[in-house]
This record gives C-alpha cells, structure tokens and sequence, in this order.
C-alpha cells in the first residue's frame, strides 16, 4: 500500500464499487474565481468561461453576478443573456450563479438573472455583522422568502460556509427554513476561519452538503485564531484526497453531490474570524466582499498568463488525485 493510500480510510467492497463508479461520473464545473484577475481586468468572460468548461469536459460553470466588473451578470442586457442562455445549451454546460449576501435584493436579482439564463443553482451566504446568534436569525428569514422567490423550483440554493459559522451553525440554517431546495455548500478552506478544521466541518454539514469548491490553503495562526491563504492545489494544508474520499461516498443510491466547483484562488487570503477563547455568542464585525490583493508593483500581464495556467494545473491535479483513489478502491475490491 502506497503513502497516498495510507493516508485514506479503508473501505468496505460496497464503498469501494460506489467510489469507483462516482469517480467516473464526477460533475465538475468551471469556477471563475479561477480566473478572478482576467475577469476583474476584462481579459476573459463568461462566453470563454463557458468554452474552456466545454473544452475541459467539465459539466458546467459557477459564477458570480460580479464577475467580470462592467461586464458582469448584473449589468447583462435581456439580450445578452439571452445569448449566453443559448451558447450554454449549444455547448451543453449548466450555469450556477453566486451572490455574497443572502438579502432579498441580492436573491432577487440572483433569480430574474438565472431565470433569463435557464440557470440551475444559486449559491448565497450570510454577510452580515453582529452576534453570531443574530446572524444565524436574520439569515433563516432572509432564506424563508425563498418560497416565495422560486415558487416554481427552478432552483437548488445553497448556503456556503464562509469564514463565519461554523458547520453545526450553517447545518441548523437549513433544517429552521425546512426548504428542500435549501442546501449547504462545503468549500474546502473556509471553515478554517471559524476555528474549525476540514473534516470536523464535513461531519458536522454533511446530511446537507450538495455543492463543493474544490481548492488548497495554507493554514494562517493569528491572535489564537485561524485565517488562511488560498495557495496552488497540492501545495497545501487541506486534505484534498480525504475530503474527496468523503463527498464522493456520500449518498445511497445515487450521489449526493451534485457539483465540484473547480475554484483555485492562489494568493487569496482571509482573516480569522472565530477564536477558541470567544465568548459563546462571539460578535462578527463588519465585513467587505472577499477579494484577492494584488500588490502594488506587480507585473499585472505575468499574473494574468499565470492564473490560467494555474487553473489548467488545478484541474489536472484533481483529475491527478480521482485517479489515485480509484486505485485506492481497486484495493478492495
């Protein structure tokens, strides 16, 4: 047995047949935020997002109605999106959308924007500030309207944890709302800014895990908490193999997960936000939306090149890590 596999849980014949199969299957999508820097500089778009999936052979993009400045999702024309609407049906890709808010407006757009694209899934997350208890209230009535909004159910919205809740707190969100269209996001490293590790944020979300982003971190100690720079697939802290392990076993008969979004934010960072000597009901101060910095002096053409070779790199890395748990579930069978 290899140290990769050594570093895997052993698996009965059922777990191995299941992981093999999914492994197969595996929905992967485009994450702009690969590509966050030729967005924010209009040196790409959703249409190329779009190609470089159908390129790639992966099932689909996820993208934020920022994405892109002037150029984004929330400023598209009806024509406009009705020409990407038709450009994702020709090249067969499926398009989730992303807010960072879970407040009405930010929904609504959300919503008129996805119906003119035939979207399927709308992720959001609470940016909110004030005691985490409050936080958790304001966003179980924010995500209550969702009825209301997609009385149809065009869509499966998704709750991401992102740097503030914890897994048990983000878990108690969707079973208050009780909507099941309402689901949880599980991003690899954003739970470390919670104070919590990867696999004990997996236990505590995973009845109501069917969205991922897949991506690497370095883990940040800071005044006794934990904050983390995102860093190139494998070059990390996050046990990416497990962590796949556990998502693809999930589900009976078919799979729970339903989209890996394929989101490498190489230098990105984030500060703690939870500490292990906080107060039970820890105050969350005021926040902006998560960008990446680019230091003052940088070579903005080199970047560019690079963060889309860094996206070719992630996704062969991923594809690099499935094959070696196949081989890994070839051991027990």
């Amino acid at each position: 047995m290899n140290q990769f596999s050594q570093s895997l849980p052993e698996l009965s014949p059922l777990q191995a047949q299941r992981l093999t199969e999914r492994i197969g299957q595996i929905p992967l999508y485009a994450h702009a935020y690969s590509f966050h820097l030729n967005f924010r500089y209009n040196r790409t778009d959703i249409s190329k997002l779009l190609k470089f999936a159908y390129q790639q052979r992966l099932d689909g993009i996820k993208i934020h109605l920022d994405d892109g400045e002037a150029l984004s999702l929330r400023y598209c024309n009806e024509a406009g999106l009705s020409a990407l609407r038709e450009e994702a049906r020709q090249l067969g890709q499926e398009i989730h959308l992303e807010v960072s808010s879970t407040e009405l407006s930010e929904l609504s757009q959300a919503v008129r924007i996805g119906q003119a694209l035939e979207a399927t899934s709308i992720r959001c997350y609470p940016r909110y500030s004030g005691r985490i208890s409050e936080i958790i209230n304001w966003t179980v009535r924010d995500l209550c309207q969702l009825q209301l909004l997609d009385p149809e159910g065009q869509f499966r919205f998704t709750v991401e944890q992102h740097e503030d809740l914890k897994g048990a707190e983000l878990a108690s969100i969707v079973e208050a709302v009780d909507n099941p269209n309402l689901k949880l996001l599980f991003d690899f490293a954003n739970m470390l800014n919670a104070y919590e590790q990867p696999l004990e944020a997996l236990q505590a979300m995973m009845p109501h895990i069917s969205d991922v982003h897949i991506k690497d971190a370095l883990l940040h100690s800071e005044n006794g908490g934990w904050g983390h720079r995102a860093c190139r697939s494998g070059k990390g802290e996050i046990p990416m193999a497990r962590l796949l392990l556990e998502l693809l076993l999930l589900g009976d008969d078919q799979p729970q997960v339903v989209a890996y979004g394929l989101e490498e934010e190489v230098e990105y960072f984030a500060p703690p936000l939870r500490f292990p000597d906080e107060a039970d009901d820890p105050f969350i101060p005021p926040r902006e939306v998560s960008e990446t910095d680019v230091p003052e002096g940088s070579d903005i053409e080199a970047m560019l090149v690079q963060e889309c070779q860094y996206a070719q790199q992630q996704l062969n890395h991923v594809r690099g890590l499935l094959a070696q748990l196949r081989q890994h579930a070839q051991l027990y069978l």
